[in-house]
């Protein structure tokens, strides 16, 4: 006999890995979006993804940085704990307990199907961790553990959502239910993926040498108005038609850039700007991110200065987070047949 299916709260779920070097790319592709997803109406839950990020080995004192820099990151760009609930994935085991179940859920040739799996464990595959390799079904854990319906990513990511969704349909296809609803990813905005700075066909990284070839969100503001005054362009003036952007990728994400930081298409931005030299709009650019983002760095800054603040929110939004999760994953289990009080 087939469950009735339940009705799902509209929620939004994501999660960043705490792995350091937030930049503009994070900003843009993420966190931006995430502050704004807060007034569409949705409940958002936001996770530092601690978990997952020890599926490498991390240096323990720099996880906790990176955790409460990533937290830090979020408030300053205008999450709100109070909006949303935002915390540490290992403050809420039950992530843990759901993504031990869709290990048994998940298939072996779906794990090694995935495209972060092949990139990351390469030709080192069997000397890569069990949780590496298993990763995928934590994150879904991640997001089904809260009936989560929207989950933001950027492009490389829309597979784990499209893993996620295969996990739920099977989960509720082997037990006659339909506990778990099939969650959408939301790939949107001028800029979800930003790139280099240095060069516009590579992502903006924080790995990339060249400090230049980034923004990070702890750049001050002269350090902001530099890397945009030396972005490599070209010598054409830009067009008035997105067409025109089309072979000329410096060009192309600095507009995307201006775009996404000012709220506006890049139609909008080529029909103000079309026609003007670089020498023209980069001191625009300039003027804009700074505004945009060295705010962002001086509460970054601030909320560093006080680890017992950013762990008191983080506590909470755990607490808050376990009361959507526990009730989840208890039926789960009386789903699955595990005797449980």
């Amino acid at each position: 006999m087939t469950e009735a299916a339940p009705q799902f709260t509209p929620r939004v779920f994501s999660g960043i890995q705490p792995s350091g070097g937030l930049t503009l790319g994070n900003y843009l592709g993420a966190l931006k979006r995430f502050a704004d997803a807060q007034d569409q109406g949705m409940e958002t839950i936001y996770c530092m993804v601690d978990m997952h990020a020890i599926t490498v080995w991390q240096d323990p004192d720099a996880l906790r940085r990176q955790t409460r820099e990533l937290a830090a990151g979020f408030i300053a760009s205008g999450v709100d704990p109070e909006k949303s609930i935002l915390y540490n994935q290992s403050q809420v085991g039950e992530h843990a307990q759901l993504g031990w179940i869709f290990n048994c859920v998940a298939r072996m040739g779906w794990m090694q199907r995935m495209t972060q799996w092949k990139d990351k464990a390469g030709k080192n595959s069997q000397n890569a961790s069990l949780g590496l390799f298993a990763y995928p079904a934590l994150m879904a854990a991640d997001i089904l553990l809260y009936h989560a319906t929207h989950v933001p990513v950027g492009e490389d990511q829309k597979q784990h959502v499209e893993l996620t969704r295969d996990i739920a349909i099977k989960f509720n296809h082997d037990y006659g239910t339909e506990f778990f609803p099939l969650p959408e990813p939301v790939i949107e905005g001028a800029a979800t993926r930003v790139m280099s700075l240095r060069d516009g066909t590579k992502k903006m990284s924080k790995s990339d040498p060249s400090d230049m070839s980034r923004i990070n969100l702890t750049d001050d503001a002269d350090a902001i108005a530099n890397k945009i005054r030396k972005a490599r362009t070209d010598p054409e003036a830009l067009p008035s038609e997105t067409e025109g952007l089309k072979e000329r990728a410096e060009a192309r994400n600095l507009v995307n850039i201006y775009a996404a930081l000012n709220d506006q298409t890049v139609e909008q931005v080529l029909a103000d700007v079309g026609g003007k030299q670089f020498s023209e709009f980069k001191p625009m650019l300039a003027d804009l991110a700074v505004a945009k983002l060295s705010p962002i760095s001086t509460e970054m800054a601030r909320l560093m200065e006080a680890p017992e603040e950013i762990d008191s929110i983080l506590t909470r939004g755990a607490d808050r987070a376990r009361e959507i999760a526990q009730p989840v994953l208890k039926r789960t289990l009386e789903i699955v047949g595990m005797v449980h009080g």
